[in-house]
């Protein structure tokens, strides 16, 4: 046994300005959900999925992870993936109207969070093969049906926030695999098309109110908009240096729903102001920086895709996760990488 772990912590390698921001971003959001005095529900559960995440994260390292290339490996976890949320919308743990999480007693999973990294797998693989002839219309078409598999599997949950993350990695790992921006173009036109016609032919009043409510949250701030208003609140009653640590009145108070989740760049703002916003963002930007600049030295194509996909991802996190809380862009439920609480997600981004 000491043997096995021994040799194992020799295979380890660590890239530590990758860590380093990492873990600090995880403790700004422990910090925003202590309250510092009372429960600390969020905390203490939050604490325990980032030792857990941290653990894993230092096997991971030792691990030759090069066998995920391999068509026989990667097509089994996708048909796995597709058929996991398949059965969740028949068991999955509704909560909120949405249908999103499978129940094991105490803990919960959502299948859609580890969902996003098997897409930017399934892409790495299409992608490398294919570099050559890429400005191929096809394979906008076919890289496009792989994701469309999992965006609608999500989307009916429906889990709106995890089905925009979906389309915003394949659009943009399209965007750096070199396809024609022409080619693009044309599927944008007929993806508004389609949108269109849904609109006029196909969705019921209610579902029309719930996307109006969706694109316009502040239009109903007693109603639909409530969540959106908070934040804006939150983030402005912060002013430059915060109300301090434990003293953000919003989150504590219950006035911001969903502070440990959906809002809690709102909430860390409040606590920390401006300043401590943008050194959270410049955090964030670091980690970003040094995960493509690994990736543009990768060995393989594979690896590169791969690299920009992550970076693809954690960037359409914290861009949709931070405007939606500043109130400029639509509440769509997404989290912010490495500091709202949940262990599904914390597992899947360490």
């Amino acid at each position: 046994m000491m043997g096995f772990v021994s040799k194992l912590v020799g295979r380890m390698y660590v890239d530590w300005y990758i860590f380093a921001p990492a873990v600090l971003v995880s403790l700004a959001g422990l910090v925003t959900m202590n309250s510092f005095s009372g429960e600390n529900y969020f905390f203490l559960r939050q604490s325990i999925w980032l030792l857990i995440s941290v653990s894993i994260f230092f096997v991971a390292t030792a691990v030759d992870w090069r066998f995920l290339r391999r068509t026989r490996v990667l097509m089994p976890i996708f048909v796995a993936t597709a058929l996991t949320l398949l059965l969740l919308l028949v068991a999955g743990q509704v909560t909120r109207g949405v249908q999103s999480w499978f129940q094991f007693g105490a803990f919960a999973l959502q299948p859609s969070d580890p969902a996003k990294l098997v897409i930017i797998l399934m892409l790495s693989k299409y992608f490398s093969r294919r570099h050559i002839e890429i400005k191929n219309l096809r394979h906008i078409l076919v890289s496009g049906g792989y994701v469309s598999l999992i965006f609608i599997l999500v989307f009916l949950q429906p889990d709106f926030g995890g089905a925009m993350v979906i389309l915003g990695i394949w659009l943009g790992m399209v965007l750096v695999s070199g396809i024609s921006k022409k080619h693009l173009a044309v599927v944008a036109v007929l993806g508004v098309a389609t949108l269109a016609v849904l609109w006029m032919f196909v969705f019921a009043p209610y579902q029309k109110a719930r996307i109006i409510s969706f694109i316009h949250p502040l239009a109903d701030v007693r109603g639909t908009g409530y969540n959106a208003y908070q934040s804006t609140v939150a983030v402005g009653s912060g002013e430059i240096f915060g109300k301090g640590i434990g003293q953000g009145s919003q989150s504590k108070l219950r006035f911001l729903p969903e502070y440990e989740t959906d809002f809690i760049f709102a909430a860390f703002t409040e606590e920390w102001g401006f300043i401590g916003a943008v050194i959270l963002l410049a955090l964030c930007l670091l980690l970003l920086t040094k995960i493509v600049g690994n990736a543009e030295l990768a060995a393989t194509n594979f690896e590169t895709f791969f690299g920009l996909g992550v970076a693809i991802m954690f960037s359409v996190h914290i861009a949709v996760h931070a405007g939606m809380n500043m109130g400029i862009l639509p509440v769509t439920g997404i989290t912010f990488p490495l500091m709202s609480y949940g262990g599904s997600h914390l597992l899947t981004e360490w």
